[in-house]
């Protein structure tokens, strides 16, 4: 038997419980993982509240998507990793669990340079920005507005912005304005002024816009003149406002492998706000919800 935190109905994270259940075997084609550390993100809870989930869902459920650990279980037919190996990666749920079953194809190798809170904080987040910048294919003529700027995906998505060339303006709460000028980008703060305040901070306009928190970010860039296809969203339904939803797209291990080796080359800074012990899964979410949380909330579990 083995620890995992599972939920047997919709609800606030007081539905998550740390419980023993079976200890999972590596079924053929797959790897298990001993979990160290699993990142949150928005989308577990959005799933445990019962706002989206797939047709093979049930209950009793598992909860997590990305993580980082070391393989002790080879299926059969498995290449490319060892017992022994270090990796982070992502999962369809279940991260946050003492041991977890996954697809290779998920995977990469943790640098031995990169720590346990990042690298299980790294994946899920990490490549939903890679996938999201990619699809805009910017330049230096580029002026992006990204929403939720300090948040686990817009702190990402806006040093990858940078790093194409585009000029950042980013909103967030006060306290993290300092933290986001230290990146190179421009803060403005979020609700009632949010147009005026973009035009002050980027009067030559904003060409693209990524966004993180909702309508308030989009009714922004269509105010702003900003074209329609260059309007990406992961947190409303892009049908609403005929844009577009570019988040992580298929599993990518190159894409794990250069993330990895941006962040160790000190080149991509993932912030990891808090990381708690995995009884404390409760408050781990309860501060996630709360919002204005910078880069990541993590779970240590082994």
């Amino acid at each position: 038997m083995s620890l995992a935190v599972m939920y047997n109905e919709f609800g606030p994270a007081s539905v998550l419980k740390v419980v023993e259940v079976p200890t999972p075997h590596a079924k053929p084609g797959r790897v298990r993982i001993a979990v160290r550390t699993a990142g949150l993100n928005p989308a577990d809870y959005k799933v445990r509240e019962g706002q989206s989930h797939g047709p093979s869902f049930s209950f009793p459920a598992g909860i997590g998507r990305e993580l980082a650990g070391v393989v002790d279980q080879l299926g059969e037919g498995v290449e490319g990793f060892a017992p022994g190996d270090e990796v982070f990666g992502t999962t369809v749920s279940g991260a946050m669990a003492e041991y977890a079953v996954i697809n290779p194809a998920n995977l990469a190798l943790k640098p031995a340079a990169l720590d346990w809170p990042t690298a299980g904080g790294l994946a899920l987040a990490g490549t939903t920005a890679w996938d999201s910048v990619a699809s805009q294919n910017l330049t230096a003529d580029d002026t992006v507005l990204v929403s939720a700027a300090a948040g686990g995906v817009g702190v990402l998505v806006s040093q990858l912005a940078l790093r194409a060339g585009a000029t950042v303006i980013g909103t967030a709460g006060e306290g993290n304005h300092e933290f986001l000028r230290s990146l190179g980008v421009v803060p403005v703060a979020h609700g009632p002024g949010l147009v005026e305040r973009i035009r002050a901070a980027a009067p030559q306009g904003v060409t693209v816009v990524f966004d993180h928190h909702g309508a308030e970010t989009i009714e922004a860039g269509i105010a702003l003149g900003v074209a329609r296809e260059r309007i990406n969203t992961i947190a409303a339904d892009p049908a609403d406002y005929g844009i577009v939803r570019v988040g992580r797209g298929p599993a990518n291990p190159t894409t794990l492998a250069a993330l990895a080796a941006l962040v160790v080359a000190g080149e991509l800074v993932v912030p990891v706000e808090a990381v708690y012990p995995l009884p404390e899964v409760v408050a781990a979410f309860d501060h996630l919800e709360k919002g204005h949380v910078r880069g990541k909330i993590v779970l240590a579990v082994g």
